[in-house]
């Protein structure tokens, strides 16, 4: 397989145990290379920047610099790596801060390891990964990061089409794939999405498209 499809993985989690079953399993993917391991979100943060995963598989609870912290760090840097919470916490106050702060996906440790695979394939791709549950304690809140419907008004009939296919969970290519763009006028279009919501990341908008019934 081309060396620039390997997707470069970062492993965050206090338990050693953790890690190694974790690189056990990732190593046997013909397409998944983990370059680092960290033991807290401090020690994440400096990995990421220094050896630039596409995708980092980020433990939620964990001494010191938790992956709240660590996430918040990572977009403060503008740092491109996905963030995939892997966690045994399901709780409302820990799964609604680690998608707010940054995280394209959420998945629990007795996640299938194919299942698993298969979500760091699809961040990676570009697609928000929510397990049903998790969606449903953020849609029950009050709100996602931004407005409501008034500043849907604000979206054009493109952006709200762009917005739609964002929710179903479609990449920057699908979309382009799906409404015969550009990858470069998709990016435009979700950078336009974003600032007119005032939301931080597609994950946000996502969430807030199905609030309004936009999409899925």
């Amino acid at each position: 397989m081309a060396e620039n499809r390997v997707i470069k993985v970062l492993l965050v989690d206090d338990h050693q145990v953790v890690r190694r079953g974790l690189r056990t399993f990732l190593e046997v993917q013909d397409d998944i290379e983990v370059v680092g391991e960290a033991a807290d979100g401090a020690e994440g943060v400096a990995c990421a920047e220094e050896l630039r995963p596409d995708v980092v598989l980020m433990d939620v609870k964990m001494p010191g610099t938790d992956g709240i912290e660590a996430l918040r760090r990572l977009r403060e840097l503008a740092n491109p790596a996905r963030v995939l919470i892997v966690t045994s916490f399901t709780e409302q106050r820990t799964v609604i801060p680690a998608l707010r702060a940054g995280a394209a996906g959420y998945v629990y440790k007795d996640v299938d390891p194919d299942a698993l695979a298969g979500a760091i394939r699809s961040v990676h791709a570009g697609h928000v990964l929510l397990q049903p549950e998790v969606a449903e304690a953020l849609l029950s809140q009050d709100d996602t990061g931004g407005g409501g419907q008034g500043r849907g008004n604000a979206l054009t009939e493109r952006e709200r089409e762009v917005l739609a296919l964002i929710a179903d969970g479609r990449s920057n290519r699908e979309i382009a794939r799906a409404l015969v763009l550009s990858e470069k006028t998709v990016k435009t279009h979700v950078s336009n999405i974003l600032m007119k919501l005032d939301l931080a990341d597609r994950t946000q908008a996502a969430l807030w498209a199905v609030r309004q019934g936009i999409g899925a």
